[in-house]
């Protein structure tokens, strides 16, 4: 029934895109201003949840998605999100959060009434805000949960018809010939260009993972899948970012953890911690930062080989890309096409749209310059 519902309010959304679904403006420009932001797409998928928890049992408080929650009112909003919610949003490529709403900070374990006045700790806060006063207004009954939802769906649809513009746009702009083909050296700007854009912490994992897959048929060495941005090892059963076995073996030969900050001590006893869970040990295990590296922290890393006889090291994520590009020169074309569907493939949750479309762009108008 909850799928079903979802289907039949997507079918009428999709047919009435120029057709507010809502009775007031302040509503519609709630919905507008949570799911337009590039930043943080946590809270529309907590919005969908509840509502549609709503929709199917009106007896439920929707102020009230956690157990924990006194009274017989309360429901499982993270149970709605997982099990709806994120196959409803996976099957259509909306434009939220691809993993639950409910373990990002702001919604972990609620244990009081969603009122208006309850501050959730996150950022922007005007969003947060936004979905609560969207679940009061439902709860006061002035507004119908129904064309609530239907409402987020419009909008999200909206906004996705927008971005497939866009990016059809800057990539039909984008000349990708071999008659002036950017150099090693032009690549490396490229991509500390787009490094210095903003909320860019998953880039380095994208650069690491492109560069073994532009190359993995003369190595024999490929990544495994990448897990979620936001997914905890713990959960995954990951040792690091990016994971590099030997072909037809699932062995780990080489294990890399990317910081968008310094690396210390600390980081480096965690790694070691991960690492001593598997059996198979892995031959190197490699931090790449995109900050200073400290000397005392670099020799620290270098002393762990004699204790546990894995090899540590600290490289700069640009360095790194650099003497690659150099050394697989004939390749630097093909790792930036890979590089590029990875981040245009990104949920926006991980890269952002803006993130998207700053590489076209800048790949772009390097492009030009050197023809």
């Amino acid at each position: 029934m909850p799928l079903t519902i979802l289907e039949d309010l997507y079918k009428v959304a999709s047919e009435n895109l120029t057709n507010t679904a809502v009775n007031h403006t302040t509503t519609r420009t709630l919905i507008e201003t949570i799911c337009r932001c590039n930043t943080n797409k946590a809270p529309i998928r907590f919005l969908m949840s509840c509502i549609l928890a709503k929709i199917c049992n009106p007896k439920v408080d929707i102020r009230k998605p956690y157990t924990e929650i006194p009274g017989k009112d309360t429901y499982s909003g993270r149970h709605y999100d997982e099990q709806y919610i994120q196959t409803f949003v996976h099957k259509y490529k909306l434009p939220c959060n691809p993993t639950t709403a409910y373990l990002t900070p702001a919604f972990r374990n609620l244990d009081r009434i969603l009122d208006t006045d309850l501050v959730l700790v996150g950022r922007p806060k005007e969003i947060y805000k936004s979905a609560l006063i969207i679940l009061d207004t439902i709860h006061r009954n002035m507004e119908a949960p129904h064309s609530v939802l239907m409402e987020i769906i419009r909008v999200l649809l909206i906004i996705k018809m927008e971005d497939e513009l866009r990016m059809k746009q800057l990539l039909s702009d984008l000349h990708t010939d071999d008659v002036h083909p950017l150099s090693s050296e032009d690549i490396v700007v490229l991509l500390s260009q787009h490094l210095r854009c903003k909320h860019s912490s998953r880039l380095p994992v994208l650069i690491v993972a492109s560069a073994y897959q532009a190359v993995r048929d003369r190595i024999g060495e490929l990544n495994k899948q990448l897990e979620a941005h936001n997914a905890a090892d713990k959960q995954t059963g990951s040792i690091g970012d990016v994971e590099i076995m030997l072909e037809n073996d699932d062995k780990i030969v080489t294990c890399y953890e990317m910081k968008d900050k310094r690396v210390t001590r600390d980081d480096i006893d965690v790694a070691i911690q991960k690492i001593s869970t598997i059996e198979d040990k892995a031959d190197n295990y490699i931090f790449i930062t995109t900050d200073v590296i400290e000397h005392e922290v670099s020799e620290y890393a270098k002393s762990i080989y004699e204790k546990i006889g894995v090899e540590f090291a600290i490289l700069d994520c640009i360095g790194f890309i650099k003497h690659f590009l150099h050394f697989f020169h004939r390749r630097r074309i093909d790792f930036l096409n890979v590089y590029q569907e990875m981040v245009l493939n990104e949920p926006t949750s991980s890269v952002s749209q803006p993130l998207k479309e700053a590489f076209l762009a800048l790949r772009r108008s390097l492009e030009a310059d050197r023809r």
